[in-house]
């Protein structure tokens, strides 16, 4: 992982209330792809969580075996509180690299953004490795260029393409046109399914 955005550099974020990606609440292109889905026994992984609102929706929808990670400690607790019938055991405080237990679903929401952009590569791999037969990779990436330097880092489809094709089908991969407003037209929606 890289050293300029570990564990301690997330969780300062944190502890400073440096989180201005967080909406504070589910955004409507996975809400409308959740709300979708029939399956709710299916293991699904929420990597680099943050505050979680995905796996708090999925949770109360009835999806039992949903797991978040992140390197960050504080987002983690912070979810506990604010949903306490959540297992613990499925909070896992963990790099998403070393993760192991392989899932059906992986959910993506601003996690692909905060990594060091030589990291994509292995990311789309490591989701791969993760993901059953057959299993889906949901996400919502940034498509547009960012004028600050990062996190968040921006990036194109025909960049994510590369990264992806190697280990999925792309099942879909177009622009949200459900955003929310400030992401609206900067968005894409991706659903790929494990090579």
């Amino acid at each position: 992982m890289n050293q300029e955005f570990n564990a301690a550099y997330w969780q300062s974020r944190y502890l400073q209330e440096q989180t201005g990606w967080d909406v504070g609440e589910i955004t409507t292109p996975l809400k409308d792809y959740f709300n979708q889905l029939r399956n709710t026994g299916q293991r699904i992984l929420i990597p680099g969580c943050g505050n979680a609102y995905e796996a708090e929706y999925l949770f109360r929808a009835g999806f039992e075996q949903v797991y978040v990670a992140d390197v960050a400690k504080k987002p983690l607790q912070d979810f506990a509180k604010r949903v306490p019938e959540f297992p613990q055991e499925h909070l896992l405080h963990q790099n998403f690299f070393e993760l192991i237990p392989a899932f059906d679903l992986i959910v993506e929401q601003t996690f692909f953004c905060a990594l060091a952009p030589d990291l994509r590569p292995t990311y789309a791999q490591k989701c791969a490795d993760l993901l059953k037969p057959g299993g889906k990779l949901a996400s919502l990436l940034f498509d547009t260029t960012f004028q600050h330097k990062g996190p968040p880092f921006g990036g194109s489809r025909e960049e994510y393409r590369g990264y992806f094709e190697p280990y999925f089908h792309v099942l879909h991969f177009e622009s949200a046109y459900n955003s929310i407003k400030p992401r609206q037209g900067r968005e894409l929606f991706i659903l790929l399914q494990k090579k």
